[in-house]
C-alpha cells in the first residue's frame, strides 16, 4: 500500500465527524499546489511535502490536529493557528466538531509553507 492508499484507509476508518474533517483538510492541502507529495511517517501519520515538510495531521479524541513544521515562521493573517503557539518552530490548528474550515486561508497557509521551504532550499544551495 502506498502513502495515499494508507491515508485513504486511515480516513475511511474514522467513523465520526473527524473522518470528514480529516478528508476535507487533506483535499484543501492537495488543492493548494500540484507538487505536494503525501507520505506516511511517524508511526502512522499522513505528512505532506513540497521542497520540505509542510504539515502532519492526526485524528485525536475530540479533534483533528494539523501541525505545520515551520508554522512559527509563517504569516497567519486569518489566525488559523490555535495550538502549539508557544513552540519555536511548529504551530498547529486544532479542528473541533462543528468547526467550519476556511479553505482559502488554509490554502494560503500551505502555499506560504511551500514558499518558505523553497526559500530555505535556495539558501542551502547558495551557501
Amino acid at each position: 500500500m502506498n502513502a495515499s492508499e494508507r491515508i485513504d484507509a486511515l480516513i475511511a476508518g474514522i467513523a465520526d465527524w473527524r473522518g470528514e474533517t480529516f478528508a476535507n483538510v487533506r483535499k484543501i492541502i492537495l488543492a493548494a499546489d500540484d507538487g505536494i507529495v503525501e507520505e506516511w511517517k511517524y508511526m502512522g501519520s499522513p505528512v505532506w511535502y513540497r521542497d520540505g515538510m509542510i504539515a502532519v495531521a492526526n485524528a485525536h479524541k475530540g479533534k483533528v490536529k494539523l501541525t505545520f513544521a515551520h508554522g512559527a515562521s509563517l504569516p497567519d493573517p486569518a489566525k488559523l493557528f490555535n495550538a502549539g503557539l508557544e513552540g519555536n518552530a511548529r504551530r498547529a490548528i486544532d479542528f473541533f466538531e462543528g468547526d467550519k474550515i476556511d479553505a482559502r486561508a488554509l490554502k494560503n497557509l500551505v502555499r506560504a509553507a511551500i514558499e518558505l521551504n523553497q526559500t530555505k532550499s535556495k539558501k542551502k544551495a547558495a551557501g
